[in-house]
């Protein structure tokens, strides 16, 4: 009985510092998960005990974690945001992922001397970029435009794709020749396609529980969501589809949907999401051996792919792609440098020590030194390129304290809105609004204090309003710029 107290109460310390190192994170202007990746890897080399977790056990852990995480990131996403983003996201998720991997495997083949083997499954491993990494990063600031919604967009589409990709490697890698290709191209078709279509239709059954199905305690309105989520990735998996790619659509369906105890659904799938990202980078921080790495110089080879990824094939690869988009060039620059890697890669390299290669625990490591340089290089200088590219980023403040009324019935005609910039609502007073646009403000937010209304208010970019009546493509146009 005491061993096991001192157990609980040694992990609810190092989860509290765990939550706290944020702070420190956001002074030292370090991706938090950083903090977190490092800290485990320095304890596993001083306490080789912490190591000894089985490699399914971690492997296992993280999944769940990134399931929470892409399913909170597709709720926060949602279907009207995405929407003017699609082509984009999809381009440079699946293209972009394909053919990152493919460059990075010629590299590691032509400039560093490994097989082929070895090679495509280094590149598979580094070429999606990491939910994890890229909502934490942001944290709480938002990107004005398209660019912020294709850069969360990338990370959650080619997060799967990269999963699929590597299981397909493989799956074929018994085979040889074109035997190889062809299976590895059907096993990565079947993938998406599977998780395409249990992630959309799930989404919708989730959507129907929750706006038809009674609870007797709010409290059970996201346990069931939850589960329904943890459904969707577990049916889509067994049937041989991407359970990552089948979550994250059902996020996105779910995000729009105007249901009971929304707002609880999505703030308690936000406080999951934050704990699998420490959980993920966490737990993969244990696997990594920091003195290997340093015995064997893979943080050498790790270095040199890392600056050639960073600074030659993604802006050749994703840059390329992004010339047909509609976006400044400061826009794509920014997409370009954002693009971070994270707990995903290293969790594709799990998979690599599973394989029967002579240099797996190396070609860990080495994905390990490129994760490195991306989160605290790329990650750290995120604001800073930001503002070189002229890409707005805001800060949201935190708003700890809420105003509402609880209402029986769903609000037939009350909407929510963030003015954009650009919007007819910017800079027009209420009356005009009421009078020419048929929308009638009932409620402002602006930097997180209420604001007292009267005809004459001038609304302004990043107010938060409550709309009554009007139609709703009507006020979404009105206040965003765009209708549905």
């Amino acid at each position: 009985m005491a061993e096991f107290a001192l157990f609980v109460a040694v992990l609810g310390t190092v989860a509290v510092l765990a939550v706290l190192s944020n702070r420190l994170a956001d002074r030292l202007r370090l991706p938090a998960p950083a903090l977190f990746l490092f800290a485990a890897a320095i304890l596993s080399d001083l306490y080789p005990k912490l190591s000894q977790l089985p490699l399914y056990t971690v492997r296992h852990l993280v999944e769940i974690a990134l399931v929470l995480v892409l399913f909170s990131g597709g709720m926060s996403m949602g279907w009207r945001r995405l929407r003017s983003s699609l082509a984009p996201v999809a381009v440079v998720g699946v293209v972009g992922t394909l053919l990152t991997a493919g460059a990075l495997a010629v590299v590691l083949r032509w400039l560093f001397g490994f097989d082929w083997l070895a090679a495509l499954l280094v590149g598979t491993a580094l070429s999606p970029t990491d939910p994890a990494a890229v909502f934490s990063v942001l944290g709480r600031r938002t990107v004005v435009g398209r660019s912020g919604t294709v850069i969360e967009g990338e990370s959650g589409a080619n997060d799967p794709v990269g999963i699929a990709l590597m299981v397909s490697l493989l799956a074929a890698g018994t085979a040889g020749g074109w035997s190889a290709v062809a299976s590895g191209a059907a096993e990565f078709a079947l993938q998406l396609v599977v998780g395409s279509t249990f992630g959309l239709a799930g989404g919708w059954l989730i959507r129907q529980l929750m706006r038809r199905v009674s609870l007797p305690d709010e409290s059970l309105y996201p346990l069931q969501v939850l589960f329904a989520a943890g459904s969707v990735y577990g049916v889509a998996t067994l049937s041989r589809g991407s359970g990552f790619l089948a979550v994250f659509l059902a996020g996105i369906v779910v995000g729009d949907a105007p249901a009971p105890f929304k707002r609880e659904v999505r703030r308690f799938h936000g406080a999951l999401a934050s704990l699998g990202e420490i959980l993920a980078f966490g737990l993969l921080g244990l696997v990594v051996s920091l003195r290997s790495m340093i015995t064997e110089n893979a943080w050498l080879t790790g270095l040199a792919l890392a600056v050639l990824l960073t600074f030659v094939i993604r802006p050749l690869v994703v840059g390329g792609l992004l010339t047909a988009v509609r976006l400044r060039w400061g826009e794509r620059i920014f997409i370009v440098w954002s693009g971070l890697k994270g707990a995903v890669p290293i969790l594709l390299g799990t998979l690599i020590l599973t394989t029967d290669l002579e240099q797996d625990l190396r070609l860990f490591d080495i994905i390990f030194a490129v994760v490195a340089f991306s989160i605290v290089v790329q990650g750290g200088l995120v604001p800073l390129v930001a503002r070189w590219c002229q890409v707005s980023m805001r800060t949201i403040p935190l708003q700890p304290w809420s105003v509402g009324i609880r209402v029986q019935g769903e609000p037939m005609g009350l909407r929510h809105y963030t003015v954009t910039p650009g919007a007819p609502a910017d800079g027009r007073p209420l009356f005009e609004l009421s009078r020419d646009e048929g929308v009638w403000v009932s409620l402002v937010s602006r930097g997180g204090e209420h604001v007292r209304l009267g005809r004459d208010t001038v609304l302004q970019v990043g107010d938060r309003v409550l709309v009554a009546g009007g139609e709703q493509s009507a006020a979404e146009r009105v206040f965003t710029g765009s209708a549905e």
